[in-house]
């Protein structure tokens, strides 16, 4: 009964006589095996944390798998490990259909409230329509956004990883948010570029883009420095920050929770090609939502896929900008590309 209470330890270094041990070569091999057994397998074993962590680091006993890397298959790579997600369901559908309708909502608000302000839209020079489209704009991603986090903040404390923007280390090989948004957008301008080649191949004529957000901009861009300074607010700050956020840090996000990584990044870039209404172009958003969404599962840091998409938008703005000044029919280029 006294020898069950004592540490193995104290069994391997003051050994007690047994006779029957010492007459059966079998158990005398089974009790030298006994002996030599990490002290922490012992019921008996109280010996302090830091002196059990040494006893494994010498005796080379493996550590445990991380629970990412189970969910991953057990390969360490970022872009196939899933969020820890705290929400269901339900949640996930319905904060997605409430940010929908805060969207649609703000924009209807805004449009019923400008005769009020005694504003006519007719009236209005260009660079005030520019002004007013930034403010609603400013609002609309004000509106969905508290939304969004207002549903999310009653899971607090959210994990970490979920809605991360975070500036240190920007070129880190690993998760530099400003390294693999550069990788992200030469992929994406690439995968882009093929995807164009390859549609205009297959429908022959560009289908009419008069639905097209861009073309609604047209009489904007480079109509003066007021009109593109706001144009670039709204395209490559605000719809930025509204579209990564809701798309890849809380939709994609959530889906990991039933799906792996990768076809979460699918769906949530098809989510965001439809939510774009513009059928004819969405191959090419489609594609740019999969970079965006790959990006984001490297880093786990949303100012990644936010400056490429940034640069995309701003992009477009700037180039057509110079296009119109130098004389070129943009209407014209739009319908061709």
């Amino acid at each position: 009964m006294l020898l069950t209470l004592l540490p193995t330890t104290s069994l391997s270094c003051f050994p007690i006589p047994n006779h029957r041990a010492s007459l059966d070569p079998v158990s005398t091999r089974a009790s030298r095996h006994h002996s030599l057994a990490p002290p922490w397998r012992s019921a008996a074993w109280s010996g302090p944390p830091s002196l059990v962590s040494k006893w494994r680091c010498n005796a080379g006993e493996e550590s445990e798998p991380n629970p990412q890397q189970q969910a991953s298959g057990g390969l360490d790579w970022p872009i196939l490990q899933r969020w820890e997600v705290p929400w269901e369901w339900p949640t996930l559908s319905l904060t997605f259909l409430a940010c929908g309708l805060s969207f649609v909502l703000t924009g209807l608000v805004g449009t019923a409230a400008l005769p009020y302000l005694g504003l006519r839209i007719e009236e209005l020079s260009l660079d005030e329509k520019a002004e007013i489209l930034l403010v609603d704009q400013g609002f609309t991603t004000a509106a969905v956004l508290a939304v969004l986090y207002g549903i999310t903040g009653t899971f607090k404390p959210l994990p970490e990883d979920l809605f991360r923007y975070d500036l240190r280390e920007p070129f880190d090989l690993r998760r530099g948010w400003l390294l693999w948004a550069g990788v992200g957008l030469s992929g994406a301008v690439l995968a882009i570029a093929l995807v164009g080649v390859a549609m205009s191949f297959y429908h022959g004529e560009s289908p009419e883009r008069e639905t097209d957000s861009l073309v609604r901009l047209l009489p904007l861009i480079g109509s003066s420095g007021v009109s593109t300074a706001c144009l670039v607010a709204i395209t490559g700050v605000l719809a930025p920050l509204l579209e990564e956020t809701v798309f890849r840090g809380f939709l994609m996000v959530s889906l990991t929770k039933w799906v792996p990584t990768p076809v979460a990044v699918l769906i949530s870039a098809a989510v965001f090609a439809f939510a774009h209404l513009t059928p004819g172009e969405f191959p090419q958003l489609f594609v740019l939502g999969a970079a965006l969404g790959l990006i984001y599962a490297q880093t786990r840091n949303l100012l990644a896929p936010i400056t490429v998409h940034a640069f995309w938008n701003s992009g477009v703005i700037l180039i057509l900008t110079f296009l119109q000044l130098q004389g070129y029919d943009i209407r014209d280029l739009l319908q061709a590309n």
